[in-house]
């Protein structure tokens, strides 16, 4: 008999979510970063062992929106929430409750979906203490299915985290085939690659203001190479120059790197290409979020 699981992954900006999801399916599909508000949209990973599939979305991080395409963002959590079969909460071992995760967990006592809590970055934790009093102080604002300790960065627990999930699916059938890893378009994938480099490589608010849109993927008649060709979109002037650099070292940086773990994805030789376009004000322009797929 075969079982399902439909599960939201939530959870506040740069807590981990996108890495657990990774290191649960064994893969990377999403990317994952240090800088908060990675994730812009919703993404799925297919995890089949066996009877059980676990179908996971990996959502935004939940923030006060300052922008449209921050909104859209939020939406993607409402969306995410919704209808799910059961959510895994993300949080970090250190630090007080967030308001945005009480609001968060109100959200989710209204959906009277099952939650389990997921306590990650234990491995930077000293006093383990502290994950105790993690642990107490949510357990006293919401009935948890289960609370585990985890670490995504050391893979610590992610077989109890997966066991303790298998344990909400239903009787049903298997909504994928039990190879898809992603619902994920190649093109997105490959934009998302790129973009991934980009917030490694420039700090501050640039990264933020770049889009990627993949307006080539074709793979030639031998088989044996991929042509790529990328447009990354900025918001300013300025910001075009530090995206490509002196001399454009920082966008030969920023290909170089986004090709390598092209080809360790898709199997093959990548030929990237990568150009670097202005669309001001773009993240408030509801026609140019919608062309870049983020709504």
């Amino acid at each position: 008999m075969t079982k399902t699981a439909f599960v939201a992954i939530v959870g506040c900006p740069n807590v981990g979510k996108s890495s657990l999801l990774n290191k649960m399916l064994g893969q990377k599909v999403a990317i994952v970063t240090q800088k908060p508000q990675t994730t812009r949209t919703k993404i799925m990973g297919v995890l089949t062992l066996g009877e059980t599939q676990l179908v996971f979305t990996d959502t935004p991080g939940y923030h006060r929106p300052k922008t449209k395409l921050g909104e859209k963002m939020i939406k993607a959590v409402g969306d995410g929430i919704a209808g799910v079969d059961a959510c895994l909460f993300v949080t970090e071992p250190e630090g007080e409750i967030r308001e945005a995760e009480l609001e968060l967990l109100k959200r989710l006592k209204a959906e009277k979906a099952p939650v389990v809590l997921a306590i990650n970055k234990i491995d930077t934790i000293k006093q383990k203490e502290k994950i105790m009093e993690k642990i107490l102080a949510f357990s006293s604002i919401y009935e948890f299915e289960a609370v585990i300790p985890v670490s995504a960065l050391k893979e610590e627990n992610i077989d109890v985290l997966i066991e303790e999930l298998k344990k909400l699916s239903y009787e049903s059938v298997h909504f994928f085939p039990d190879d898809t890893l992603t619902d994920q378009p190649e093109r997105v994938l490959a934009g998302e690659i790129i973009r991934e480099k980009m917030l490694l490589l420039l700090d501050k608010e640039v990264p933020h203001g770049v889009a990627v849109s993949i307006e080539k993927m074709r793979e030639r008649p031998q088989g044996d190479i991929m042509d790529v060709e990328a447009t990354i979109y900025c918001e300013r002037e300025s910001h075009k120059g530090i995206i490509i650099g002196k001399k454009g070292e920082m966008l030969k940086k920023i290909s170089s790197r986004a090709r390598a773990d092209m080809e360790n994805f898709f199997q093959c030789k990548i030929n990237l290409q990568c150009w670097v376009k202005v669309k001001e004000g773009w993240r408030n322009r509801e026609g140019l979020i919608h062309n870049f797929g983020l709504d």
